[in-house]
């Protein structure tokens, strides 16, 4: 029979039968314990080599290296918790641990610091690439500050108002941002703005506001309502919330028989809704899409090895594992990935909103620049002609010239808020003495303001009675009311003269100034630095005679001319004025 192998370790198999008993020798015991030492002697190299390993990736016999991380507060708390976990595991660059520091900072606070140079970050990772890109915009930056390296997570700008009242706007806004501009617009009354009050956050404060802006802008150029959008701008400049958090509790206030509806991120109506349940808040997604918050991330550092843990750091966040912790606090990743935060059953569409083109820097800026020149105060003094001429009646109608003038200007009236400062004069021939073709009925001020007793805007209201015998002594009138703007000139807000005529143009039997004379004028004190534009509307059958001539006054100062077909395209004709704001003072070339 062939001899059985009992040696398991030397790869045979074991006989069925038991072997034959032998007596062990030193020989045998060899053939064992040789084998097993080598077994222990290999574990014990892969367990050096993994030491090694381990420590050469987690080797801190350098030191720390510390990682300062400057974030946005609604992501910080999210950044702050993988940071932690992440310093625990001893992550090293050239055998120095690096210990990441997340500190929660305003986006614009942060971007302040950055252009001063001031700024006590390795890190930067704002809520908005658009605040990034509005600063690398600016010469003194755009050097310092490099192009964000990637995105942390995203959070979309929705529109936003209270569970309890969401099914009452089922009639009245369907979400969009062009219905939302409808709602806003001050020059629509009659609009959907009965049953809505729109909320805005200050694009200047919050990249929420901005992305809101620039979504509604896009869209309304899309959809053609330019005029719509600045009548809406002009409207939601005096209702701005720096804060969203103030935006969101003032939803679930009642507060008149209008729905409020706000705007805000995603992710700041998932942590309002954690914190105070009985007062829920709902989101609604615009139909045309929409822009997102993109959490950029910014390498500010110019040290290499702080940009190697920079580098390492931005890995960690596009882990799984940090992922989930931003799902968790109502972000999504980049690419739109909903966790179970931003389920439907919590009033969330987990399927990300259609995304709108990212704005350029130049939209950005651009955007910016709108909004800050819509966003000026008011400073008007109304010309207001009282001549013969204006006793007339207006065919077709039952208004005499005067009271058709004075309903179009308590029409353009209502447009402007309450801080506005409006003044009025009227002006034929001889108001205020032999030679004297204007006077001063409302000093310019605020329409809140009282004047005698008398709110200013009531008192700017009053309908007027012409001079019989008056004719129109418009030139000199101009010329003095010119030269009161210009030397009261106020820099922080749009000055205008806005003149309201029948359109028969200049007629004054003294003389005065020429239609020639007050040409030069307008054109030699005009100063585009400091630019008083005139702001010209004429009613009647007689307007469309003096319509070059207006247009020449109104030009000479970088404003424009209008013939009013009826009292309430007073409306549109105010919005195309206020649209000049944007390119003021060169409109025209």
């Amino acid at each position: 029979m062939g001899r059985h192998r009992t040696d398991e370790f030397d790869g045979g198999y074991q006989s069925q039968q038991p072997a034959p008993r032998r007596r062990a020798t030193g020989g045998g015991r060899g053939r064992v314990l040789v084998p097993l030492a080598g077994a222990v002697a290999l574990a014990v190299l892969l367990g050096v080599a993994a030491f090694v390993i381990f420590n050469r990736d987690h080797d801190c016999s350098g030191g720390r290296l510390a990682l300062r991380v400057v974030a946005t507060p609604d992501i910080q708390p999210a950044l702050n918790k993988i940071a932690g976990t992440y310093n625990k595991a001893l992550h090293s660059i050239d055998s120095r641990c690096v210990e990441v520091s997340v500190a929660k900072e305003a986006a614009a606070k942060t971007a302040n610091a950055l252009t001063a140079g001031k700024a006590n970050a390795d890190v930067w990772v704002a809520d908005s690439s658009l605040v990034v890109a509005r600063l690398r915009g600016e010469p003194a930056a755009e050097a310092a500050l490099p192009e964000p390296s990637g995105s942390v997570a995203t959070s979309p700008v929705v529109l936003v108002t209270a569970k309890s009242a969401a099914p009452k706007l089922a009639g009245s806004l369907k979400p969009s941002w062009v219905s939302m501009i409808a709602a806003a617009n001050v020059a629509n009354p009659d609009g959907p703005g009965r049953k809505v009050r729109v909320l805005a956050l200050d694009p200047q404060k919050n990249s929420a506001g901005m992305a809101a802006l620039l979504a509604a802008a896009g869209s309304a150029k899309q959809a053609g309502q330019g005029k719509a959008l600045v009548g809406a701008l002009k409207e939601l400049s005096g209702q701005l919330v720096s804060d969203p958090n103030a935006l969101l509790a003032s939803l679930t206030v009642k507060s008149g028989s209008r729905v409020p509806v706000g705007v805000t991120s995603e992710q700041t109506v998932y942590v309002h809704n954690t914190k105070k349940p009985d007062a829920q808040v709902v989101p609604l997604y615009p139909a045309e899409g929409t822009l997102s918050l993109d959490y950029p991330i910014v390498t500010v550092t110019k040290d290499p090895a702080v940009q190697k843990a920079a580098a390492a750091f931005q890995k960690e966040l596009a882990t799984e594992s940090a992922r989930k912790v931003l799902r968790g606090q109502g972000f999504r990743t980049p690419d739109g990935q909903a966790g179970d935060a931003l389920s439907k059953d919590k009033g969330f569409n987990p399927e990300a909103p259609e995304a709108l083109p990212a704005p350029d820097a130049k939209t950005v800026a651009s955007m910016t620049q709108t909004w800050s020149r819509l966003n000026l105060g008011t400073r008007m003094l109304t010309l207001l002609d009282v001549s013969g001429t204006m006793a007339l009646p207006v065919p077709g109608t039952n208004m005499t010239r005067m009271q058709a003038i004075s309903k179009i200007a308590s029409e353009g009236l209502g447009l402007f808020p309450a801080d506005s400062e409006i003044g009025q004069w009227a002006f034929s021939t001889h108001m205020d003495g032999q030679g004297k073709d204007w006077i001063e009925n409302v000093s310019v001020g605020p329409l809140s303001e009282t004047v005698n007793g008398v709110l200013r805007k009531e008192t700017l209201n009053r309908t007027l009675q012409p001079k019989a015998t008056g004719d129109t002594g418009l030139n000199d009138t101009i010329k003095a009311a010119y030269t009161e703007m210009s030397k009261t000139y106020a820099e922080d807000k749009i000055n205008t003269i806005l003149i309201l005529t029948d359109g028969a143009g200049n007629d004054d039997p003294d003389g005065g100034v020429s239609d020639a004379q007050i040409l030069s004028f307008l054109k030699k004190t005009y100063n585009p630095k400091r630019p008083v534009a005139i702001l010209l509307i004429a009613f009647g059958p007689d307007a469309p005679k003096g319509k070059q001539r207006m247009d020449a006054l109104a030009q000479a100062t970088g404003g424009e001319a209008f013939i009013a077909k009826d009292v309430l395209q007073v409306r549109d004709i105010f919005l195309q004025a206020m649209e000049r704001r944007l390119c003021s003072p060169k409109c025209d070339g």
